[in-house]
């Protein structure tokens, strides 16, 4: 990263930053989403046991690596602060923070797993597939936790491309493993949907033995000297980068966790409505990693700004990424307005699916502007190292306001399925506006502290 003077140069470096975070972001969806395909191939209960133990494991996997985004801001503003030799003991810290952290998880899933699958009421086959499928994928925390620190570490100085290609020599290696294993090839024996769990967990451990190479042996990383030293463990660090990484972390945890509790929610309906909402939500995931993609983009370029007290480009990035993300949602919105009935028959061939899929993707478009908003903001707040308002937001916007919202209009209304769409789309609307408060807030703050020194 260096440090631009024009738009141009600014529109140029923020680009070259992001579009190899959106490939990457796509290549780690896709993993999931072949997981779950690969293992219907096998059979009905292997695809319903990867998808319940997906569902689980999404959001907490999801929640506990958000706090490891806390590497991204922390080293991107010692590099613009030009302070290069604090890098490698952050960067260790951070990696044994993330072990420590695997431990945990692993733990609080051997104490709590079987409960928590009991109280859902599942087919044994379902069950056990479910638990197997999670108990392959836990002995892969460790090794994608370290990983995750490793990625921040990498995309913190603006070298996404590597974390990009990581990512996309990472996904073919995930589905030939995935078809090795569920279906019993070149001598394994066939393990179905647990073998995608098996699959998940050596990817996991490819990915981060390719990016220790990488850090190790590559010009781009050697100066920083990230292993050349072993550090003790650091409490007073591990408390400083949980400080921002906890509210991430629970911040992102929320989010994912509401749209599954939705999906459970929505299993008081027919078929056709639980199929339908799933397409919609599906693809409205998959769009979502535009806005999450510019996200990440911002926190590196807004980090690097303010390290190097360079206030007004910081403002300057923040809303050239949320005038980019807004520009892409509208785009979006148009594809899923012309061509609402194509993408629902992407996923299903029943017309009643099809129709359905179609009224809900209309509300996917409104998901599309706020994200659009909240997204980017929620990037540069992290660029600052202010997140425990985004946290405090997403509790009230998602919990306080989206959900009950929800509940009562589909129970309550004639709106029925809709209800539960129409209280996410008021939620994240909440929170897109509370967020752009809070930037204003926060850079105005900035403002006045540099003039008053």
């Amino acid at each position: 990263m260096k440090q631009t003077f024009t738009m141009l140069q600014k529109i140029k470096q923020l680009f070259s930053i992001l579009w190899p975070i959106l490939v990457a972001q796509i290549t780690m969806f896709s993993m999931n989403f072949f997981d779950t395909i690969m293992s219907g191939h096998a059979s009905t209960p292997d695809l319903a046991g990867v998808a319940i133990g997906s569902s689980i494991w999404v959001p907490i996997g999801a929640g506990f690596g958000g706090i490891f985004v806390a590497v991204t801001p922390i080293v991107a503003q010692l590099i613009g602060a030009k302070r290069e030799e604090e890098v490698s003991f952050k960067v260790v810290q951070g990696i044994y923070l993330a072990l420590f952290i695997a431990i945990l998880v692993i733990g609080g899933g051997a104490i709590a797993l079987d409960s928590i699958l009991l109280l859902m009421g599942l087919e044994n086959s379902v069950l056990r597939i479910s638990r197997d499928y999670l108990l392959a994928l836990a002995y892969g925390i460790p090794a994608l936790f370290t990983y995750q620190v490793l990625r921040a570490f990498i995309d913190a100085l603006g070298k996404t491309r590597i974390t990009m290609m990581i990512a996309v020599v990472s996904l073919p290696l995930n589905v030939l493993l995935n078809y090795i294993l569920i279906f019993g090839k070149i001598g394994f024996p066939a393990l179905g949907g647990v073998g995608a769990g098996v699959a998940s967990t050596l990817t996991y451990y490819c990915m981060a033995f390719i990016a220790l190479i990488v850090i190790s042996h590559h010009k781009l990383f050697s100066s920083y000297q990230v292993f050349k030293h072993v550090y003790r463990i650091s409490l007073k660090e591990w408390k400083g980068q949980l400080k921002i990484g906890l509210p991430i972390g629970f911040a992102i945890f929320v989010e994912t966790s509401i749209f599954a509790v939705v999906a459970l929610l929505m299993s008081t309906f027919n078929t056709v409505t639980i199929a339908a909402h799933q397409v919609a939500m599906n693809f409205a995931t998959m769009l979502y990693m535009v806005p999450l993609s510019i996200s990440s983009a911002l926190t590196i370029v807004v980090g690097f700004e303010v390290g190097a007290n360079r206030l007004k480009d910081a403002r300057h990035y923040s809303y050239l990424g949320m005038g980019m993300s807004i520009g892409m949602a509208c785009i979006c919105a148009s594809i899923l307005l012309l061509f609402s009935k194509e993408v629902a028959a992407l996923y299903s061939k029943e017309a009643e699916v099809i129709k359905m899929a179609q009224h809900f993707l209309i509300y996917a478009l409104f998901f599309q502007l706020s994200d659009a908003i909240a997204a980017p903001i929620q990037g540069t707040l992290r660029g600052y190292k202010d997140v425990n308002v985004t946290f405090l937001t997403a509790c009230i916007s998602y919990w306080g306001i989206g959900l009950p919202a929800g509940y009562y209009m589909a129970d309550n209304t004639p709106l029925g399925a809709s209800g539960y769409w129409i209280g996410l789309i008021l939620g994240l609307a909440v929170s897109a506006v509370s967020l752009f408060g809070r930037l204003l807030v926060v850079q105005r703050r900035q403002k006045a502290t540099r003039v008053n020194q």
